[in-house]
């Protein structure tokens, strides 16, 4: 069957390469900002995909997990409505939740904290217009992270839209954006409400966000940027079933057992509140000499009713960015240099009592965390005749925290991470305008963060240490015509002090250091433009395709008497497969098909429990309505088409063998997104 929708694919497409060309702009044309450097996506040295509009519209309104995961090397996995990770090339080993070594920016800003944690979870995914995911070390420039980098992009042109939609489980979500060009500000307002009761038990989500920008082009040497985000998330968490428990009814909590209450009882969730806010500066001494600085702070209120305690954690975050930037451009060559610093201070208070159904009890552990974080970076980038280009860069990675326990006892100390250079070289050359060549090799490190150095055993794991590792891949970018473009990369990555989560007999977590991995891949894209066809019912048509294919496993790897060296690498797949195909009908109806294959996962370090493979269908039906100055963007989608059994996120390694959050069964979103001209 699969053979023969392969020959009917190529068949298909053999056709439509025969029919008229869009004018669109070409895939090798895609423009990238690796952080205020644009550069051409068929000459970068880096790997790097890009979510773009066409990806970003795939995905419910309230989520972004269909855009990401269209993306090859890149995984996005919801265990509950809100509830997210992002593997890049099987980051989220050390992830139960949220995003950790990798690092986030938003705009000119930093999301990440000072520890290198994350909460991806609280910004709507309405609010970003464009996603660049950089798979592998990226140190020079943005310091120590093993998994990647991910810059999210606001809007950057005038727009004004209303956006409202209704679905399945009784989900609603609303947003209203406003951006304006008024002299020389460019405004932006954005606001958003979302709302679902979920498809399980103690799953229901809610999500407030107001979030504000000014661009101050104050002359033509100057800019001024001013950014102000506040977000209330409030998410229940159902907990994970084991495999009879999902068979015998998926849509319940984690139920109570002879010793601990269950999720519904305790009234399990996370209820986070954040306010970030930053100012950046940019100035232009010459067309040669220009510089740039950040400073941000953050304030974060986090409760977690869990099932044997009730966290509450206050964190107060500062970062601070600054560079100086050379760029030269001769007849033939051009050069850039960047030399900098970036560096954050993170203090988190944080406070356990007993959960009595949802309510604090009597109080179990107080402690408190400072972790300050830094990195110095130089940069180069030459252009040789726009045909050889290099990226080399190295930066001084500094790391330490300070801990305190204030209750029951008292006690404290400080633990300060050996310092590390991390290199970062990259090569490409183009051959011709249409097939490019690369090369990269580069080191990475990763620090524990807080929530791993201080788990929900609330116990201070002061031996964890670093993982590093050496990462070197090669790729090729090759354009056919005007029509279809290709991308493949290898890769391969060996880290060392891997670090990895575990789980004692109440559910809570901690962490290790265990052995190393080497992790061997090969990722792809295959996307066509749209092709547009003589037909008055058909008129056109486009498809992507991308995958990967990997070779992870464990080495040097002992846990007691066990030895699990050999071993598949806990929660990532050897094989995904995602497809997109859009077509257009009667020059209005726009439907997208899309489908998502993902093979057996391994749940557990000693590989003794594998998940199902599956496949997901999603679809979806778009019609716009033209009025004077207002278009009516209706749409339809139907996620899980195909109905099909699965699991979104496993909680790997999980004690009593709850590794599983069942996904939603087929269900649907109907909404309007009204624009004004």
């Amino acid at each position: 069957m699969t053979k023969y929708i392969f020959f009917l694919f190529i068949s298909c497409t053999s056709f439509f390469f025969s029919q008229k060309k869009d004018s669109a702009v070409m895939i090798s044309e895609i423009s990238i900002d690796t952080y205020k450097r644009p550069s051409s996506f068929m000459s970068s040295t880096k790997s790097v995909s890009v979510v773009s509009e066409n990806l970003l519209n795939q995905n419910p309104p309230e989520r972004m997990l269909e855009s990401v995961n269209q993306t090859a090397g890149t995984r996005m996995e919801e265990r509950s409505p809100s509830s997210y990770r992002i593997s890049i090339r099987g980051s989220t080993l050390r992830s139960p939740f949220g995003v950790r070594n990798i690092k986030v920016y938003f705009d000119d800003f930093i999301l990440s904290d000072a520890s290198g944690n994350t909460y991806f979870n609280l910004l709507s995914p309405e609010l970003i217009d464009k996603i660049e995911i950089y798979k592998g070390p990226e140190s020079g420039d943005y310091g120590s992270a093993t998994g990647g980098t991910v810059m999210l992009r606001t809007r950057r042109s005038e727009h004004l839209s209303s956006h409202i939609s209704v679905g399945s489980y009784g989900t609603f979500n609303q947003s209203f954006d406003f951006s304006k060009q008024s002299g020389k500000h460019f405004f932006e307002m954005f606001q958003n409400y979302f709302r679902t009761d979920s498809y399980r038990e103690q799953s229901a989500a809610e999500r407030k966000q107001v979030y504000m920008k000014d661009h101050f082009q104050y002359s033509e040497k100057a800019s001024l940027r001013a950014m102000l985000l506040y977000t209330d998330l409030q998410y229940q968490t159902p907990g994970g079933l084991t495999l009879e428990q999902m068979q015998a009814n998926r849509k319940q909590a984690r139920p109570a057992t002879k010793t601990l209450p269950g999720a519904k009882e305790q009234n399990a969730g996370i209820h986070n509140k954040m306010v970030i806010a930053g100012l950046s500066h940019e100035y232009k001494f010459n067309p040669d000499f220009s510089h740039f600085i950040l400073v941000q702070g953050s304030y974060v209120d986090f409760k977690n009713p869990f099932i044997t305690n009730f966290e509450k954690r206050f964190e107060n975050n500062l970062a601070l960015r600054t560079h100086l930037n050379y760029d030269k451009v001769w007849e033939k060559i051009s050069l850039n240099y960047r030399l900098g610093f970036e560096g954050g201070v993170n203090g988190i208070l944080i406070r356990n009592y007993d959960n009595d159904r949802g309510f604090t009890g009597h109080p179990q552990n107080f402690d408190h965390i400072k972790n300050t974080s830094g990195f110095y970076f130089l940069s180069q980038k030459l252009n040789i005749s726009e045909k050889l280009f290099t990226d080399i860069s190295v930066s001084l990675n500094l790391n330490s925290y300070q801990w305190e326990r204030q209750f029951p006892e008292t006690e404290n100390g400080r633990v300060k991470f050996r310092n590390q250079w991390l290199p970062n070289f990259g090569i490409s050359y183009l051959i011709g305008k249409n097939l490019s060549v690369r090369g990269k090799i580069g080191k990475g490190n990763s620090t524990p963060t807080n929530e791993e150095i201080r788990a929900s055993d609330q116990k201070f794991n002061l031996s964890l240490v670093p993982e590093y590792g050496w990462n070197k891949e090669i790729g090729v970018r090759k354009q056919f015509g005007r029509i279809l473009f290709f991308e493949g990369n290898y890769f391969d990555f060996r880290m060392k002090n891997t670090i990895v989560r575990r789980q004692n007999e109440s559910g809570e977590e901690y962490f290790t250091n265990q052995g190393e991995t080497v992790q061997k891949g090969f990722e792809f894209i295959l996307e066509s433009q749209k092709i547009k066809l003589k037909n008055n019912f058909l008129n056109d048509f486009k498809f992507r395709f991308s995958g990967s294919f990997y070779h992870f496993k464990f080495e040097n790897y002992k846990q007691g008497n066990e030895n699990f060296s050999g071993n598949n690498l806990t929660g990532v797949p050897e094989t995904t497969v995602n497809s997109l195909l859009n077509f257009t009908f009667l020059k209005k109806l726009s439907v997208d098909y899309s489908h998502f294959y993902t093979s057996v996962i391994p749940l557990n370090d000693m590989n003794t429990i594998w998940s199902k493979s599956s496949l997901v269908g999603n679809i979806q039906f778009r019609y716009p309505v033209r009025l004077e100055k207002t278009q009516l963007n209706f749409y339809l989608q139907i996620q899980n088409l195909y109905n099909t059994e699965y699991v979104s996120g496993f909680d790997i390694n999980a004690f009593g063998s709850r590794f599983y959050n069942p996904a939603a069964r087929r269900n649907f979103i109907l909404g309007i997104k009204v624009n004004f001209y």
